[in-house]
């Protein structure tokens, strides 16, 4: 599957929100729009605004059109809320709860160590971005990365486990408790707009 390996700030500038949890996404001066005024443009109809949300959930998650489209269509065939299931499916993969866990500081550092097998999950290699975890799944680290995920780790001080995830420092190793709820998503997004640009 391809991947997005562009200027990753410039998403951030395109969609107006910080995409990753890092200072230099997060920094005003990132966020203003290119050009010495920062022109805007026209204003957004209503197919841009719905455009602009999707955009954003897409380059938050790191998944190309294709597989957002896969979601969406696993979502509106599972039972419930289908912008709750989509969070969810989305939430569950593999380089998601990386960096929900704070092994890697972004979703394209959480993807390479994924990529790279350095990620086991109920002792098995597992080298899939997109491998959807289940309620019940450990994960544990190969020894060679240790000390970079230590270093990330003190790098994000402030930094909050979500509920739905166990995590011990010590050893390293990760459990899934439960599904995770739209209120656990640090991430602020219109999901019926979502739905609406693709009806």
């Amino acid at each position: 599957m391809a991947n997005y390996i562009g200027p990753k700030v410039k998403l951030s500038r395109r969609v107006g929100v910080p995409i990753a949890d890092i200072p230099k996404h997060t920094g005003k001066r990132q966020l203003n729009l290119p050009g010495v005024h920062g022109y805007r443009g026209r204003r957004l109809r209503d197919y841009g605004i719905r455009l602009n949300e999707k955009q954003k959930l897409r380059y938050h998650y790191n998944v190309l059109e294709r597989q957002f489209r896969l979601y969406l269509d696993k979502a509106g065939r599972t039972r419930g809320n289908t912008g709750e299931v989509l969070m969810r499916l989305l939430e569950q993969r593999l380089d998601n709860v990386i960096r929900r866990l704070g092994w890697a500081r972004t979703i394209w550092a959480a993807r390479q160590i994924v990529a790279h097998g350095h990620v086991l999950t109920n002792d098995r290699k597992t080298d899939r971005p997109s491998f959807q975890v289940k309620v019940g799944d450990k994960l544990t680290l190969r020894e060679p990365i240790h000390k970079l995920v230590r270093e990330n780790l003190e790098s994000l001080p402030g930094h909050q486990v979500p509920g739905w995830l166990s995590f011990d420092p010590s050893t390293l190793t990760a459990n899934i408790v439960s599904d995770p709820t739209p209120e656990e998503v640090p991430f602020d997004v219109n999901l019926n707009l979502i739905i609406e640009f693709y009806r």
